[in-house]
């Protein structure tokens, strides 16, 4: 049985042609690239397998240094990075940075949305000022956060142009964007959750904490292949 591998997502798909559509990451078969399986039964089959591994990491490395086609001569410790940014950067892939740091806002958010429905609930005030103190630390998280999620899907995804990468970079523009507006309207107006316009503050962070939600689901997709 033949074997292809998706070369944006590295999903592999057994059968003997390659699927239309990539079931995680949704480019086309164009993208895919007939790999071997080596036989279970083949006692040289570990060896194959490692030099595959090892195959692969070469070009992740290669797009990940800017350069268009791995050299079949080279090995990975022979791709060095040509600059410090681009030695950090490469770090941060190998790392999974993005993945790390993007549970600082999934794991905040969702205290913040609960806790100012409680403060607009009961119309009490601490719980919303806890609230403001996490998102604080959410906001100062963001930069990186976005910037370690663009710098994967360049590197790591070649930046596929697809309905599913579409919609998680909408997300985190949203969660974004969400999270700057309800932090400023609460600063400038700390009464807000006692006033007409509640209902909207608290609408904007359920859309936060929604769009963060849908953000994770997709990268959790890309991660674990399903």
């Amino acid at each position: 049985m033949k074997a292809w591998r998706c070369t944006v997502c590295n999903y592999i798909h057994k059968e003997d042609t390659p699927p239309e559509k990539c079931p995680v990451c949704g480019v086309g078969k164009d993208k895919f690239v007939e790999i071997e399986i080596p036989d279970e039964t083949d006692t040289a089959a570990p060896e194959a397998a490692d030099a595959a591994s090892k195959t692969s990491a070469v070009e992740q490395d290669a797009r990940t240094m800017g350069e268009k086609e791995p050299d079949p001569g080279r090995k990975e410790a022979d791709l060095p990075p040509k600059n410090l940014y681009q030695k950090i950067t490469l770090q941060m892939i190998r790392h999974h940075a993005h993945p790390i740091l993007v549970h600082t806002p999934n794991g905040i958010l969702p205290a913040v949305a609960i806790l100012f429905i409680i403060a607009w609930l009961f119309d009490v005030s601490l719980p919303a000022k806890a609230a403001a103190v996490n998102l604080v630390f959410v906001i100062l998280s963001l930069p990186l956060v976005l910037y370690t999620g663009v710098l994967e899907w360049k590197t790591k995804y070649n930046q596929a142009d697809t309905l599913l990468f579409r919609l998680k970079i909408l997300s985190a523009a949203m969660t974004s964007a969400a999270c700057v507006i309800s932090m400023v309207w609460y600063l400038l107006d700390p009464l807000v959750l006692s006033s007409s316009l509640a209902w909207v503050f608290i609408f904007i962070n359920l859309v936060m904490l929604g769009s963060a939600g849908v953000a994770g689901h997709i990268g959790g997709k890309f991660v674990f292949k399903d």
